[in-house]
């Protein structure tokens, strides 16, 4: 009783947040929703009892989501990606598009016969999903990804000589901005 409760919380957890994404006004707050969507996604996969997949979910879409609110935060024009801006475009064909979609899949779910499998199932079916996807370099992968995003920490530091601040001197007190070119955003 308890996993159907929770089913339908997550799965209308998700939906609701998902739809957030696209009525939220920035895009640090899309993301923030869109990240909340995949962590109640990744709730109904750990119903299921596929923890590993649950938890690898989990764990990606936060390092992945905060490494992009950290990069709008450091790149974007407006201030933290939060100010005012529309996430739909073309609304009148993208709706057009995702009812389409959708009648095509809900009419595919009611018409294809499923197949069923007559072979055992597996006593632990996380590890028969990780050994399936990784086989014994699940070690060699996660040694990567922390190559990886050292690379993209370092790439970051040494591309950007001068901070967000700079300009302003370490304690913001000058009242003109020290930049290289004149003209630009600070006169």
């Amino acid at each position: 009783m308890w996993r159907e409760f929770v089913f339908w919380l997550c799965a209308a957890g998700s939906v609701v947040t998902g739809v957030a994404v696209f009525r939220v006004d920035s895009m640090a707050r899309a993301t923030f929703a869109l990240l909340a969507s995949f962590l109640f996604a990744a709730g109904t996969v750990l119903l299921v009892d596929l923890t590993y997949l649950g938890i690898l979910v989990i764990l990606m879409m936060i390092m992945e989501m905060v490494i992009m609110v950290v990069f709008m935060l450091m790149y974007m024009m407006n201030p933290a990606g939060l100010m005012p801006m529309t996430m739909v475009h073309n609304q009148k064909g993208s709706l057009a598009i995702a009812i389409g979609t959708f009648a095509v899949l809900a009419t595919g779910i009611y018409l294809i016969d499923w197949p069923t499998s007559s072979a055992p199932q597996p006593e632990d079916p996380t590890m028969a999903l990780g050994e399936a996807l990784m086989g014994p370099k699940m070690l060699m992968m996660i040694v990567l990804g922390l190559a990886l995003f050292a690379t993209i920490v370092a790439t970051v530091v040494l591309a950007t000589h001068r901070g967000r601040y700079d300009r302003y001197g370490d304690r913001l007190d000058r009242d003109r901005p020290d930049d290289p070119v004149r003209g630009g955003v600070g006169r």
